[in-house]
């Protein structure tokens, strides 16, 4: 399934240095990722800091999760938390 691309709403420099917290995964859509969330396969990010985490982006990320797919670049690799900004 295709994602929608991303609302980018700070540079990813900002957010990667902004004040952060991590949160569930669930608890993530509408919030400002500061992580870069890449799952394999296919090797593509979903999220980078400063992207906007959209509904559709926390569906696709814990479908792929429940199927096997590895997470890398997150500070929790099984992305039952994710950093966003504060």
């Amino acid at each position: 399934a295709a994602v929608a691309a991303a609302e980018q709403a700070m540079s990813p420099r900002e957010a990667f240095f902004s004040p952060s917290r991590a949160i569930p995964l669930e608890q993530a859509s509408g919030k400002i990722s500061t992580e870069l969330v890449i799952p394999y396969p296919p090797g593509i990010p979903v999220l980078a800091p400063g992207e906007v985490i959209t509904d559709e982006k926390v569906a696709y990320l814990d479908e792929g999760i429940a199927h096997g797919m590895y997470i890398s670049g997150a500070a929790d690799p099984k992305l039952r938390s994710i950093r966003v900004v504060v």
